[in-house]
């Protein structure tokens, strides 16, 4: 499988200040395999201590806070040499509190050594305390379209959005098998091992299966990690993401919950899930300012699931449902093409994205790039009405240079209103620059 994190961990490699590198990332998201991948490119290969099947390893790191003491034990118990040519992978480090600890002595006593460390819940780690400026962050989520599509064999696809360099209408040829590309997705949503039955067996319930699988593997690591008290107010919160989606003002809603449920009661629980990586909030601002973060409104946010694979699972919507149309993207409100442009922004944009709403209406996103602030729509069939980004730039003339309506139209551009086809998501950001550049044209 093709993952474009490869180029992130190479620049990582290459950097003058490497630091270790913490991988945070959703359970099951690839992790594992792409370090393994990564460090088949070092002359001294790599090496793999996993602390939650060997909790022994912890030994090593309690005993001393000596690193080279500490790599001759590893060296010993794996029985493989390690060099500073060698990549040496922390697993499951969550598991083993003294060895996430370790990496900030790695960082001062053997700089020259390579360690990557990834684990299933390092934010709930990470958000107690842990010293940051000691490592190098990076984040891996399910795999984006684009890297569906490689892995689906459909390279002609990918590497055609890849070249698109003028706003010209996508010819039928691409669109229709693109769009039938972007149904797949949605069933299968970006988890490797899903992707992976998928592009093997083509059965949608088998893709199921695996969906089910992985849901569970989250719901049990509630109940093994999270506080006793929180445990039901997790799931509470978890099972109900469906229903938050679903309303056509998609603000998250306690009530919708439990009834009578409050924000106090369940706060905890709903940063436990943000910090698994298992949810994304994303704040309403009152105004496009910058930084946006200045004019967050804490009281108002949406939830979104990590994966549209997942969410559809959650959601008990059949995969038979891909046949008919369009209406995998318009089910439920179109919760599903939310969560899926949700996923690609929060990958290709620096800054978190945002929304903004104004009764009745709503701007699903707003990204913020350079100095623009952009809002974007996502439709999830072919309207064309996008009064909520009109209200916006009535109110915001000024800040609004450009804006944006994913849906399953063509690709256009008036000089103004950027359209793109939902697919083309993941080559948003170098669209947004060619549109700027036209308008920079235009101006002289």
């Amino acid at each position: 499988m093709k993952r474009t994190i490869m180029k992130s961990l190479s620049e990582w490699r290459a950097s003058k200040r490497r630091k270790p590198l913490v991988l945070r990332g959703a359970r099951q998201v690839g992790k594992t395999w792409v370090l393994e991948e990564f460090g088949k490119n070092f002359p001294g290969g790599c090496v793999r201590f996993n602390f939650d099947k060997n909790p022994e390893y912890a030994q090593f790191f309690q005993s001393t806070k000596d690193v080279k003491r500490i790599l001759q034990n590893l060296a010993m118990a794996s029985g493989q040499r390690i060099t500073p040519d060698t990549l040496i992978i922390f697993d499951e480090i969550q598991a083993c509190g003294a060895a996430l600890n370790s990496l900030k002595y790695f960082k001062e006593d053997a700089p020259e050594y390579y360690v990557a460390s990834a684990g299933s819940l390092l934010g709930l780690q990470l958000s107690s305390g842990f010293p940051v400026g000691q490592v190098d962050f990076l984040e891996m989520g399910p795999m984006t379209f684009t890297e569906f599509l490689y892995a689906d064999g459909a390279d002609n696809f990918a590497d055609y959005l890849a070249s698109v360099n003028e706003f010209t209408p996508v010819p039928d040829a691409f669109f229709t098998p693109l769009t039938e590309k972007l149904k797949h997705y949605f069933i299968t949503g970006g988890m490797p091992e899903s992707v992976l039955v998928w592009t093997e067996d083509k059965d949608p319930r088998e893709v199921d299966s695996v969906l089910t699988d992985i849901i569970y593997s989250y719901e049990s690591d509630f109940g093994k990690h999270a506080a006793p008290e929180d445990v039901p107010k997790i799931r509470y919160i978890w099972q109900s993401l469906p229903s938050q989606l679903a309303k056509e003002n998609k603000k998250f809603l306690y009530s919708v919950v439990k009834p009578g449920a409050r924000a106090r009661e369940y706060e905890n629980a709903l940063n436990w899930l943000k910090d698994a990586d298992i949810v994304s909030k994303v704040n309403r601002i009152t105004k496009p300012g910058l930084p946006v973060s200045a004019y967050d409104d804490l009281s108002a946010f949406k939830i979104y699931a990590v994966d549209v694979g997942l969410l559809r699972r959650l959601s008990h919507l059949p995969t038979t449902a891909f046949v008919e149309q369009n209406r995998l993207f318009t089910e439920f409100k179109g919760a599903l093409t939310e969560n899926f442009v949700h996923q690609s922004l929060k990958r290709h944009f620096e800054v978190a994205p945002r929304y903004w709403s104004e009764a009745p209406y709503e701007v699903d996103f707003l990204v913020q790039r350079g100095d623009d602030i952009i809002p974007i729509e996502a439709k999830a069939g072919e309207s064309i009405k996008s009064t909520s980004l009109k209200r916006y730039a009535k109110n915001y003339e000024e800040e609004t240079p450009l804006m944006i309506r994913l849906s399953m139209r063509n690709l256009s551009f008036d000089g103004k209103l950027l359209n793109v086809p939902l697919f083309m998501v993941d080559e948003l950001d170098r669209l947004v620059g060619l549109a700027k550049s036209a308008q920079d044209l235009r101006k002289a």
